[in-house]
């Protein structure tokens, strides 16, 4: 071949790799983007009953996002975060966008290369969601539409004599659809429908008798399958995170590291319990811990744990009370904290001879007092940057906490378990300390 021919070769092979990409980029695009006839508002509107389809645990990685550096199945854990754009066209619909983040738990085989990492979406994510923003908007309207009865509504067009002198002209044909018969006229043939509206029938000449016995066994059948979803198998060991936020950590510690952060209405299979802390599995051989608190637990487990002592413990006020307040630098070396002003609040039992009532006693005494001082310290921002709770006993230690991490706990962006979980404790190991678990 000679060299013009292989430059001649080499221009077509380039054009037609640049056609493809530029197909491909285009269907992507598409995958990631839509029209809609609807304007913002409304489009505003159908996204808010979508918002719990915009984020959630992916079951598999394979299908929904591109392999880069590692195969899909070594990840592990793998969330999506959706966003949506909307942007008014010029005819008066709306342009929707969608932005999605794929993030995954990557287990390498050296255990420091381990970690939570991001990969790209394939577009199917964001496809799904532009269908069923699509059905949102067109099925409400849908639903709102009244089913005709050409039967009951139809009403006989004027008849038109012609003059004597001329002969009848043909009757039109009208090519227009069939109205649908409503679901409560019962199942008839489309054909039968049809007869019906050609003849211009009544109403009255529909069988009652067979509507009737159609509704009935209709109610019968929608009673079954309500019986047949009741007493479906769920299992009895599975818990469901109450709040979102809710931090899945890697020991029965407070201060222990946080594996990942649980949605509101996640389900884990319970392991193991303890007073405070509930042990779940994540996913394979991961594994967890939970602040009992924070979870709903199956029936024959309360919420609460039962006191097995001949009489329950005190409430958390009748055994401490604060015995100082101050103003002053912050005593720890905490980086949130470090050298800046706190309010010092110094714990004390109230009976020094009566044994502590116990890690969860003091938490509720902390709590307490954190969001009674936050509430006493918002109006004023600047003058302190903290809380700290000194607990003055042999078993006591330090609590620390920055006003940002209070305010975020008070507007209900962190449950307790995440509260404790992003404050300070000075020894980790006293108001932090493990449990031995215990199973049923």
């Amino acid at each position: 071949m000679k060299r013009a021919d292989w430059f001649f070769c080499g221009y077509v092979l380039a054009a037609v790799s640049a056609l493809a990409s530029a197909q491909t980029g285009a269907a992507q695009a598409g995958a990631q983007e839509r029209s809609f006839s609807q304007p913002k508002a409304a489009v505003e509107k159908a996204l808010k009953q979508m918002q719990p389809s915009l984020s959630g645990r992916l079951p598999v990685l394979d299908g929904f996002a591109i392999a880069g550096d590692h195969p899909l199945d070594r990840y592990q854990r793998a969330y999506y975060q959706s966003t949506m754009q909307l942007t008014p066209t010029a005819t008066g619909g709306t342009l929707v966008r969608v932005k999605t983040k794929v993030t995954a738990w990557y287990a390498d085989p050296v255990r420091a290369r381990s970690g939570y990492q991001l990969l790209t979406s394939n577009g199917r994510l964001e496809a799904d969601l532009l269908d069923q923003l699509s059905d949102e908007l067109v099925g409400p309207l849908d639903a709102k539409a009244p089913a005709v009865n050409p039967v009951s509504t139809a009403k006989p067009a004027p008849s038109v004599q012609p003059p004597p002198s001329q002969p009848a002209a043909a009757e039109p044909t009208v090519s227009a659809p069939v109205p649908r018969i409503p679901e409560s006229s019962g199942t008839f043939s489309s054909l039968f429908a049809q007869s019906l509206a050609a003849q211009g029938r009544n109403e009255s000449s529909i069988p009652q008798t067979k509507t009737a016995a159609d509704a009935t066994g209709l109610k019968a059948e929608a009673e079954t399958l309500e019986e047949v979803l009741k007493n479906q198998g769920h299992p009895k060991n599975l818990v469901a995170v109450k709040k979102s936020g809710t931090p899945v950590v890697a020991s029965p510690s407070l201060t222990a590291k946080t594996l990942l952060l649980a949605s509101a209405h996640d389900e884990f299979e319970m392991l193991e319990f303890n007073a405070n802390w509930v042990h779940v599995r994540i996913s394979g051989l991961s594994r967890g811990w939970i602040w009992r608190n924070n979870l709903e637990l199956p029936d024959d487990i309360p919420d609460t744990p039962m006191q097995t002592g001949p009489a329950p413990a005190p409430p958390a006020a009748a055994l401490f009370h604060v015995s100082r307040e101050e103003t002053v630098s912050f005593p720890g070396d905490w980086e949130p904290l470090r050298g800046k002003n706190v309010k010092l609040i110094s714990v004390q039992k109230i009976d020094e001879t009566a044994k502590d009532a116990g890690l969860a006693e003091r938490l509720e005494f902390a709590k307490s007092l954190l969001d009674k001082n936050y509430t006493e310290l918002a109006p004023k921002p600047g003058d302190v940057a903290g809380i700290v709770l000194i607990f003055d006993s042999a078993d006591g230690g330090m609590i620390a906490a920055t006003l940002s991490t209070l305010q975020q706990w008070k507007a209900g962006a962190l449950s307790d378990s995440a509260l404790w979980h992003q404050c300070f404790f000075d020894p980790p190991e006293t108001l932090g300390a493990s449990v031995a678990p215990a199973t049923q």
